[in-house]
């Protein structure tokens, strides 16, 4: 990536066992060695991702209140390995594992899909059915009160998600231990935890908002943008708590 400047260059002055970069310059270290891979890996939970998008906006378009949680269970579930992945890549490239990423990628969705399966169908279940009521609130009849408490919901699910895919690469924990443990770090670091949900929404929001515009960019920026930076954040606290910096299988 040659847009940036080589932030990892040892230089004089410069030892080899220096603190890591932080902000922008980290970003710029993580893009300029493995911006292939996590671009790869983005686009991959992209198209993952599709097929949720496309039921929820069929169902949108039918009116079909049963068919947006059903569609969004399944999308979800098809969905979720592939987050995974993109979470598994992202840990890899911030925690500078060398290795080559398609091996690494392969053996780490094999791990993970069993475990991926229920966190997508649930996120999937629940955001399907929010978009869909938000879709027709005015329909419903829903109140200013009621919008205010799903979209509430819908960011929870978002800050949520920032730690669920992560540890589900990282551990083998069952999936409510997974729940609860990213409830309590979301929590536990919340200045962080509404930083990377800054980054998640205001991406979204971008992607919708100026569509179709800022949709172009999506084969490029697709969804590795807004989880590396979302993963910086809240790296140090998933750091403290799991074994980011050990050995992976």
């Amino acid at each position: 990536m040659l847009f940036f400047p080589n932030f990892k260059e040892e230089g004089p002055g410069i030892p080899p066992d220096a603190p890591r970069k932080k902000g922008f310059a980290r970003f710029a270290e993580l893009l300029g060695r493995d911006g292939l891979d996590l671009f790869r890996a983005g686009f991959l939970a992209l198209l993952g991702c599709l097929p949720f998008l496309g039921g929820v906006i069929y169902a949108c378009a039918a009116h079909s209140m049963a068919l947006a949680p059903l569609l969004g269970l399944a999308g979800g579930i098809l969905a979720g390995p592939e987050l995974c992945g993109l979470a598994d890549t992202c840990l890899r490239a911030m925690r500078d594992e060398p290795g080559f990423w398609w091996h690494l990628y392969r053996r780490a969705w094999r791990r993970n899909a069993i475990a991926s399966l229920l966190p997508g169908a649930a996120g999937g279940l629940l955001l399907g059915t929010d978009i869909f009521l938000f879709f027709h609130a005015q329909a419903l009849g829903m109140s200013g009160a009621v919008s205010s408490v799903l979209l509430a919901g819908t960011l929870l699910l978002l800050g949520l998600a920032v730690y669920v895919w992560p540890q589900i690469a990282l551990t083998d924990l069952r999936f409510l231990q997974v729940l609860r443990s990213s409830a309590l770090l979301f929590a536990a670091q919340l200045p962080r935890s509404l930083g990377a949900l800054a980054v998640l929404g205001g991406y979204i929001f971008i992607m919708v908002w100026f569509f179709p515009i800022a949709d172009l960019l999506l084969p490029l920026t697709n969804l590795w943008l807004p989880a590396v930076w979302a993963l910086l954040i809240v790296y140090p606290g998933l750091e403290e708590h799991f074994p980011v910096e050990g050995e992976q299988s």
